[in-house]
Parts: C-alpha cells; structure tokens; sequence
C-alpha cells in the first residue's frame, strides 16, 4: 500500500521551534486547502496539555503568516496531544491508543537528528509502525557517510525504503520542483544545455544574517552540513538531470542519482571555508570554534553532458544580501564585431527572494551603432499566498504518499559521498569581514572563469 494516503499525522518535536515558525502556519495552510482532514497528534516532553499546544499553535499563527479564524477553528478540532519523554515506553502506548483506529499514520520527526534512531526504534517495537506507517524525517540527515549509513540501516529496519520520506524542504520551493517542467517543456534552454556550449555554472545561496542565536546548534554543523550537501545539491541535480522515461517518482529520482554517482568525491583542494568575524563572540560557539559560516566548493560531473564543464558553489551567513542565484554562463560567442566589447551570454535564474529568469544578450545601442549593449531579457515574479509555502508542499505530499521531493536512500548516501573528504580534511577556515563576500581567498582559489557573479 505504499501510495495510500496517511490517516493521521503523529509530530513529534510540536512544542519545538520549527513547529512554532514552519509546521502549524503550513498545517493551516493545508487545512485551507481541504488537504488536511485528519488528526494531528503532537508528541513532546513538555508537561503540557492539549489546550497548552492549542495556545501554542494559535499563537504560532498570528506570529508567522496570519490567523485565519474558520481554517484555524478546523485545525484546532483535529489537534492531539501526547506528552511524555522519547525513551519512555509509556509515551508510545499513549500514541497507540490516542492513534485509535488509524492504520496508517505519517510519523513526522521535527526533532534533534541524534533522536531519530530512538524514536524510530521505538515506533517498531510498540507497534506503532505497522505495515502501512510511514516515517518523515526532517534534515540534517547524518553528519557524514558512516553516520547517514548507520541511520538508514536503523530507519529500514522498520519502514521499507517507499515509506521513508526524507524531508529537504528547499525542494518544496516551487521554482525548485518546477525547474524540471522548465528545462524539458522548452526547447530553447535544452538545445544548448549541455557541455557545446556552457562555460561554467555557479550557485550562490547567500544569507545576510547571522546564526540567530543558534550557535550550539550551527557550531556542530557548518555550512556544508547545513546548506550545501542537501539544499544546493537538489537544486544542482534539478540543473543536470536527463529527462527522466516517465514522470513518476522512482524515474526522476533515478536520473537525479546518476548525477551524483558521476560526480567527484571533493579534494581538499577544492574547497575554500571561511568565518564571519564575531563568530567566535556567538552563545552557544566554541572558543577556538573552526566551524565554516561560509564555504566555496567547485565539483565536476564525468557525465556526457557535463564532462569538463567547471560547477561553483557558494554559501554563506552574513553575505551582502539574501539571495540564491544560479548563473550558467555561455562560451564565447565566434564574432565579425571585432570593435565591439561583446560579452558572453548567460542564464540567470533567481530562485529567491523573487523568482526571476533572465537571459543575458547583446545588442547595439540605439544612440550609438558602433557601441555595443548589454541587455537582459527577463520574466520575474514574486511569491504570493496562492502558492504553496515549501513545508506546506512536502508535508501535503508525504502524507499523499508521492515520494517524488524526498530523497531517497542511494542518494543522500552518494551526496556525504562527495563531500565525506573535505568535510574530514581539517582544511583551514580564513575569516571574512561581515557582509562581505566571503574571504578573499575564494576568488585566489575557487574562482570560475569570468570570476563570481555577486547577486545584488
């Protein structure tokens, strides 16, 4: 029954951050839509009650998207509430009778990754994840190969791999899942997407804040754990697939993977960390803390398609501005205008805050025939409330049972693949002033041709 729509949704961590910011405005949402009709049983160890995660909840609302009053009387009437410690078996068999008759609950982890194997493990031996369950679990999936292994051999020893939902909801931006319809519905990107005619690609994802008071959390984790190795990779397979045989959820994930597998594990070499000066002043960081706020990776991919084509990522906190930009730049075009400063042609797509593509040309300048102009065709567009908010999206889908936005086994286990090494490596970490681009040091050693472009 591996497509059959979950009949509660069990979220354990509700009394958390995440629920407070992310979870209930997306549940609300959902409700607005006639997507969610069934029970939301809360688990926390809070010494709350249910009118305690009701206040929460509503509060949840009109701090983060608005209170809607029908939508969110809806929503307080299929609110439940279990409390009770993780490692507690008690907890469980109070889940077991709040779950009543369901039979094929959505277990959604919002919690530490450190707890996912105890829950999990739990779940299967107090019979709450019966052959129909499913389990969603939210990122950082592991902190590198061997711990990402370890949790996948924990998770399927009680789901099989079509009831495992590993949330990156970076995937749920619609620009991000549509990049595909994009790509192979128009034949004017596809004719010269491939390694005859694209120089290099970047990927900036830039954040103009800091860690936000979440310094014991970020100081364990870095940027490449945080942002890269999930985030930036999806958009980057999204960018290098093949058109999958079908639209189905195993055939596009399958050509994702084979991205990965054709890519190259990381050198050293290839890598360039940095730190935001007052880092280390940050609650919660280390003393002589080495963790990367900022990081610059250049990958290749030994496909057919991209063989040779040079690939930059860049991320970082406290970045000039917050945005995330890809720019595939053009070869050379061959030219008669010798005289003419031409330059080379470009795709730039915008995935936030507004969702703009732009296609980067030459023209002559309509007072001067002998000068040439840069000129930019562009279609934008800012997000609205028709759209789907990302934890929206992939929690309406998880409980839906299409596992089309999550990723799979194989592949989070090749993306640590690729970054394992210079996640290990020790390799320096060189401070960078605060909204700057980053240490200087990038553009001496991570640097495509024709230099970074700087989304403004």
């Amino acid at each position: 029954m591996k497509n059959q729509p979950s009949d509660a949704l069990v979220f354990f961590g509700a009394t958390g951050d995440l629920a407070y910011k992310k979870i209930f405005p997306s549940l609300q949402a959902m409700v607005k839509r006639g997507y969610l009709t069934i029970p939301v049983i809360g688990v926390a160890k809070a010494g709350w009650n249910l009118e305690q995660l009701k206040a929460r909840a509503k509060d949840s609302l009109e701090k983060h998207g608005g209170l809607d009053p029908e939508a969110w009387q809806k929503l307080s009437s299929l609110l439940r509430y279990v409390d009770g410690d993780y490692n507690d078996d008690s907890t469980y068999q109070a889940l077991r009778k709040e779950l009543g008759s369901c039979v094929s609950p959505a277990h959604y982890l919002a919690i530490p990754p450190l707890l996912f194997g105890l829950v999990v493990q739990k779940l299967s031996t107090s019979g709450c994840a019966n052959e129909n369950a499913r389990v969603v679990v939210e990122k950082p999936f592991g902190t590198d190969l061997a711990s990402a292994k370890k949790l996948n051999t924990i998770l399927l020893q009680a789901f099989d791999e079509s009831r495992i939902f590993r949330i990156d909801h970076y995937l749920g931006k619609p620009v991000v899942h549509n990049m595909l319809f994009f790509r192979f519905s128009n034949m004017i990107p596809e004719s010269f997407w491939n390694r005859e005619f694209i120089e290099s690609i970047q990927i900036t994802m830039a954040e103009d804040f800091g860690v936000q008071g979440r310094g014991s959390f970020y100081d364990k984790t870095g940027t490449i754990r945080d942002v890269m190795e999930n985030h930036l990779f999806q958009l980057l397979t999204n960018l290098l697939m093949e058109s999958p045989a079908r639209l189905d959820s195993e055939s596009i994930r399958d050509e994702k993977v084979k991205v990965l597998k054709a890519m190259h594990e990381l050198s050293p070499t290839q890598v360039v960390r940095g730190q935001f000066q007052g880092y280390l002043q940050e609650p919660g960081v280390a003393e002589n803390s080495t963790t990367e706020t900022f990081a610059a990776l250049q990958l290749k991919v030994d496909s057919w398609r991209w063989k040779d084509v040079p690939i930059y990522l860049r991320a970082g906190k406290n970045l000039p501005v917050e945005c995330t930009e890809i720019l595939l730049r053009l070869k050379p075009a061959p030219t008669m205008y010798t005289g003419y400063p031409i330059k080379q042609n470009y795709i730039r797509m915008r995935i936030s805050p507004e969702v703009t593509i732009v296609m980067g040309m030459n023209a002559i300048k309509p007072d001067n025939e002998t000068q040439s102009n840069p000129v930019e065709l562009v279609t934008s567009h800012k997000p609205d409330e028709k759209e789907m908010a990302p934890y929206e999206r992939v929690l309406r889908d998880a409980l839906a049972g299409d596992p089309t936005l999550f990723a799979r086994e194989d592949y989070v286990e090749e993306a640590w693949r690729i970054v394992d090494p210079v996640i290990k490596a020790n390799t320096p970490i060189y401070p960078y002033e605060i909204h700057s681009w980053g240490p200087s040091h990038t553009e001496e050693m991570i640097c495509p041709p024709g230099g970074w472009h700087n989304p403004i």
